[in-house]
């Protein structure tokens, strides 16, 4: 069965996802439609690549992977589609897969064309999309190649030899804070020093965790998730909210003798 996966920014309350869902399925009805996360922020494409990244090589070769974020960025928007390392991928052209991959051929990138005389959806755009992906027709079939296709430049740590200041980038469910800093630049940058994590007015974390559970439950603790970022936690608690950390802000990391 062919899989769909969708990430947008419509939230959960409205009927947005399942307007989308039903016009994906109306068009072809023996797909299975995965969600990856609707509860990004509001036209915060930095977010939703950060989600992109982190789970689309988890699905098959051959998923058609759906994201609908910041759709209306220009009075003459455009949806585009595209292959990519066996998978499928339809959007806005606004930037976001600039984000995710920083080797996209332009000419690999066709528009998905509609009839602008015609008062056309977003979802309806998209189901085109899945359906000519989903029925096996080529890349001609979706529409031109783009003349344009939109690149962004994410938000990177700011790197000296004794210091790297980083940027909050996800909150999760939980309230951990997910830090735009992996773990292959921090070890180089450290370069087997000693450190110092600093985040508000708060007292520096001194040390690195493999686990929330290497901490005292309520303490403050710092590791390295599952997708390889770094991440400000407590141990059963809600970091965010107890330490006053938000989306966007600034952390500084110290190394010294």
């Amino acid at each position: 069965m062919q899989l769909v996966t969708i990430t947008t920014d419509f939230g959960t309350s409205d009927h947005y996802v399942a307007v989308l869902k039903g016009n994906i399925l109306s068009k072809k009805q023996d797909l299975q439609i995965i969600d990856v996360s609707h509860d990004i922020d509001a036209h915060d494409i930095v977010q939703a690549a950060f989600h992109v990244s982190n789970t689309f090589r988890t699905f098959p070769k051959g998923t058609i992977h759906v994201v609908a974020v910041y759709n209306y960025y220009d009075p003459n928007f455009e949806f585009i589609a595209f292959e990519k390392d066996g998978y499928y991928f339809i959007g806005p052209n606004n930037g976001i897969f600039s984000l995710v991959f920083d080797d996209i051929n332009p000419s690999s990138v066709h528009k998905v064309d509609y009839d602008n005389e015609k008062d056309y959806k977003i979802q309806q755009i998209i189901s085109h999309a899945v359906a000519c992906f989903a029925h096996g027709l080529g890349m001609t079939e979706m529409g031109p190649v783009v003349d344009r296709f939109s690149t962004k430049i994410g938000i990177q740590p700011v790197v000296t030899s004794d210091q790297i200041r980083a940027t909050i980038i996800h909150i999760d469910h939980f309230e951990n804070v997910v830090v735009n800093l992996k773990e292959e630049e921090f070890e180089r940058i450290r370069a087997g020093r000693k450190f110092s994590i600093y985040y508000q007015q708060n007292d520096p974390v001194t040390r690195i965790n493999r686990s929330y559970h290497e901490a005292h439950i309520g303490d403050v603790l710092c590791c390295f998730n599952a997708a390889g970022y770094l991440e400000i936690a407590i141990n059963m608690g809600r970091a965010a909210s107890l330490l006053g950390l938000r989306k966007n802000e600034t952390i500084q990391i110290n190394f010294y003798e």
